[in-house]
């Protein structure tokens, strides 16, 4: 039997109407015929995706393989059940409700295999106010790494992966997450790989906002959110390289991914829950060294994480309500150290650290060499129009340079 070039795995649970145009963008896809298998599978929908799923292989044999199972609550089990059916030599995740460029497939595998890529980074564009970081995207790209790129930034599994690469290291989602299972697989992936590379010139992948906010990742809740988080850093823990690869998985989580779970979401929450939310962001401050990254994070989102880890969520709310009220600080100037002057600074019954507010600092003005004997003598003894006229007479020119050092 001939090897695919390329399965794509579509994990499905109640995405209609999008499913439909996510199925469609696979058949019209510019590949040969029996280069592209879609193993697409059925999470227990409820919401006639099932049936589509099954019309649709009916109508394309040797395209789709379909299979049906129990809702398993998240999309990392039919996801790992799709792999698992994979028999191309490369794989690509889609999800239910996103689509791809005609000419996506082609494009990606022919870069992968011109450029001997293990994963490649397809152009991803947002659909409906899907936020969708950019930074990765300004120009194809034959490898690039976490240190010189913006690829902690990139980190769901939208992408080609050499299904070799996934099967000589065991790579599979974690069941346990709910949500973010993706990111920790992506990591590994990209961690372990011989070559990533960034396909930025045609836009492949359509990344899609459901009209009623449905996405598994608009319907998790925080606690989810941060277990998924700290999965993904657990695995840079292990597999990362101390420094600036490290470095720039830590402060994607820490400046981006927790932060944003302590804003006006976080005033939503019972008293309860703000507090297990807190202690937790507290154990993965501890954990993963967050306070080493603070000089490279806002100092917004430094309070954030530093309010948590101390359990304090009124002073959270607290800073909170005052940006919706108040937007940017004043900046607070103390000699050279110029601070973000939030209600907490300085606040005695807070007892924050200052360097948590300091925004820059001045540097010290250049030292001037004290004048010498003969300088002062020079500057003190002969008025300035002389000292002028005789600079242009080479012979007081010498003179002046042999007291002074050329400073005149």
């Amino acid at each position: 039997m001939t090897v695919p070039d390329v399965t794509v795995v579509v994990a499905v649970y109640n995405t209609m109407p999008y499913l439909t145009a996510c199925l469609d963008s696979l058949v019209g896809q510019s590949l040969a015929p029996g280069r592209l298998e879609v193993v697409a599978v059925d999470d227990g929908s409820t919401d006639g995706g099932e049936a589509l799923l099954d019309e649709y292989a009916a109508r394309h044999p040797g395209l789709f393989r379909v299979v049906h199972q129990p809702n398993s609550g998240g999309p990392a089990g039919p996801t790992n059940r799709g792999l698992a059916m994979a028999r191309g030599r490369f794989v690509l995740f889609l999800g239910a409700d996103d689509w791809l460029g005609p000419e996506a497939l082609e494009r990606l595998v022919a870069a992968a295999d011109a450029w001997g890529s293990d994963v490649v980074v397809p152009k991803q564009v947002g659909v409906n106010g899907r936020l969708v970081p950019q930074g990765i995207f300004h120009a194809d790209a034959e490898s690039v790494g976490f240190a010189d790129s913006a690829l902690a930034w990139a980190l769901a599994d939208t992408k080609l992966f050499r299904l070799d690469l996934i099967r000589r290291h065991g790579l599979r989602r974690d069941e346990g997450l709910k949500v973010f299972s993706d990111q920790p697989f992506t990591l590994e992936a990209c961690l372990r790989a011989a070559r990533v590379s960034v396909l930025a010139d045609y836009d492949c992948y359509f990344l899609v906002l459901r009209e009623d906010r449905g996405n598994v990742t608009e319907r998790a809740s925080v606690l989810d959110r941060l277990r998924g988080i700290a999965a993904l850093q657990q695995v840079a823990d292990e597999l990362a390289e101390p420094g600036a690869e490290l470095d720039a998985i830590r402060v994607r989580s820490f400046a981006w991914d927790v932060p944003r779970l302590l804003q006006d979401g976080f005033l939503l929450l019972d008293d309860g829950l703000q507090r297990r939310v807190c202690a937790e962001v507290g154990r993965m401050v501890e954990r993963f060294g967050a306070r080493s990254l603070y000089h490279r994070l806002p100092v917004a989102e430094r309070l954030r994480l530093e309010l948590a880890a101390a359990v304090r969520p009124e002073a959270l709310r607290d800073l909170i309500r005052y940006e919706a009220a108040h937007g940017e600080p004043p900046v607070v100037v103390d000699g050279r150290r110029h601070f973000a002057g939030y209600p907490a600074f300085r606040d005695a019954r807070l007892g924050l650290p200052e360097e948590l507010f300091l925004l820059r600092e001045e540097p010290l003005p250049q030292a001037v060499p004290p004048l010498n004997l003969a300088q002062q003598l020079w500057r003190g003894v002969v008025p300035e129009q002389l000292r002028r006229g005789l600079r242009r007479h080479p012979v007081w020119r010498r003179l002046a340079n042999s007291v002074n050092g050329g400073r005149g």
